[in-house]
């Protein structure tokens, strides 16, 4: 149907737009769906414009998602797509038909939400409630949604951006089918100390009525997973169980165990047959889902997106209800970007970006890093910056060990740990870094003329991207 907002609203800059979010910040993070719901209803519910797609997990759900959107754009469909976090610039966040929104449409849309908003607070005012503390994730969630049914979208993607049970994207009305990648110990202050209770926090999204994969990283332990399967069993939901045919196909994507057969549940499967000898190499796997069997899927990624890619085919056949056409999979695999995943970022000498920022992330990559140069002396320099809010003894303690040469810089961000502090813990893990830096730009700059990696947080990739595409727009 087409979507027409029920109210005029100003068209500020893109810089207005990103003063607009800016000014939301100081709201923090804030465990409500209500705020998000009214904004919708406000603007005549620009969500049930189209049909959604809700992914889930602590690594790899963008990664899914964006496999996702492309193999539902190959079966021709007017796909949107909403990320998070963006790398250099905010329109990353939306993108529709496989590009992001212009600077243009994105200031609309926030535009819209700080409107909804602010009327919505108005009405509570005048009835004696609290107003509500709308966070900048509350008003990129309902500016996408507007900004979605405007472009008159068939189907949005939309990855959480924290949790599940109180993200944003769970406001959204027309969400159909449901995954969940895996879970890891992030935002613990916000989502739980344990596993057991985070996977609580993304196991809310499994609802009655929908479709759920649930991703190779939910599979243990066995006490993580039961929780999956009791909000499935709550939600009369028969979810499809992810596996791979051999464990050593999800290293880094799976905690310790051995995954349960669950016999009764239905499965998908996948098999790499083919690893990346180097960087840029090819990947090929098979796929195996509850309606059909797609052989050498082919990719030029690392190992790990293996999971991620049966993943986002079950996931698109649950949504479409059928098998997908086997030559456009093929198709959309083969040219679907993931920006800062193992992502050569310059070809020579070797620029790498990953935005691995935690443990498991962590253990993902170098599980990448290992099968393309087994050996340690042969590596590239580690260009490594980190935010002080993570696990930075347990990122720093699985990255030591694994690089010949290590330099340490501090990123933009107010959450970013000091370079000085970095270098302290590189040291106390046995491996003292070369150099420090008071900024990623300046890291890059010295590594001008030698291949390297960088890693440690979304916006240690960001930067580093941005260097190397100056076309980009800065994040503001």
């Amino acid at each position: 149907m087409t979507y027409q907002l029920p109210f005029d609203v100003p068209q500020p800059s893109y810089d207005e737009a990103l003063g607009i979010l800016r000014s939301a910040l100081r709201f923090g993070i804030c465990p409500m769906l209500e705020s998000v719901e009214d904004m919708l209803s406000e603007l005549g519910d620009p969500d049930l414009s189209f049909r959604s797609v809700q992914i889930a997990g602590t690594n790899g759900k963008t990664s899914t998602a964006r496999f996702t959107a492309a193999l539902l754009a190959g079966e021709g469909l007017r796909v949107a797509l909403y990320t998070s976090p963006e790398l250099v610039s905010y329109t990353e966040r939306m993108e529709v038909a496989g590009r992001p929104v212009s600077e243009g449409s994105f200031a609309r849309g926030i535009a819209a939400a700080r409107e909804a908003g602010g009327r919505v607070n108005a009405r509570r005012s005048r009835t004696g409630e609290r107003p509500y503390d709308i966070t900048e994730f509350d008003l990129l969630t309902v500016a996408a949604c507007v900004v979605f049914a405007e472009a008159g979208v068939d189907v949005a993607v939309l990855e959480c951006g924290m949790g599940g049970r109180w993200d944003a994207t769970s406001a959204v009305k027309s969400i159909g089918s449901v995954a969940i990648t895996g879970i890891g110990l992030d935002h613990m202050r916000i989502l739980g100390d344990t596993l057991e209770k985070i996977a609580g926090e993304k196991a809310a999204i499994i609802k009655r009525g929908r479709s759920c994969v649930l991703g190779v990283g939910t599979a243990t332990p066995d006490t993580m997973e039961d929780v999956f399967l009791e909000q499935c069993a709550r939600e009369g939901v028969v979810p499809t169980l992810l596996r791979p045919e051999a464990l050593a196909d999800a290293a880094g994507e799976m905690h310790p165990g051995v995954p349960r057969e669950h016999a009764r549940l239905p499965h998908a499967t996948y098999r790499v047959i083919e690893r990346p000898d180097r960087i840029g190499g090819s990947l090929v796997l098979d796929v195996r889902t509850t309606r059909a069997s797609y052989p050498e899927v082919s990719a030029l990624k690392p190992a790990y997106q293996a999971a991620n890619v049966a993943c986002a085919v079950q996931l698109a056949e649950d949504y479409l209800g059928h098998p997908l056409d086997a030559e456009k999979l093929f198709d959309s695999v083969a040219t679907c970007p993931t920006p800062g995943r193992f992502d050569v970022v310059r070809p020579d000498p070797v620029a790498l970006v990953d935005a691995c920022h935690n443990p498991q992330s962590v253990a993902a990559f170098l599980t990448a890093v290992r099968a393309v140069a087994p050996s340690v002396g042969e590596r590239p320099t580690l260009l490594c910056a980190v935010l002080a809010d993570k696990d930075v003894e347990g990122i720093v303690g699985l990255l030591a060990p694994e690089f010949p040469r290590v330099v340490c810089a501090q990123t933009a961000s107010p959450r970013a740990l000091p370079a000085e502090e970095l270098v302290k813990l590189f040291e106390a893990a046995g491996n003292a870094p070369a150099a420090e830096f008071g900024s990623v730009a300046e890291a890059v700059a010295a590594l001008a003329e030698e291949p390297f990696v960088a890693c440690g947080s979304i916006t240690t990739a960001g930067e580093v991207t941005g260097v190397f595409r100056p076309g980009a727009q800065s994040r503001g």
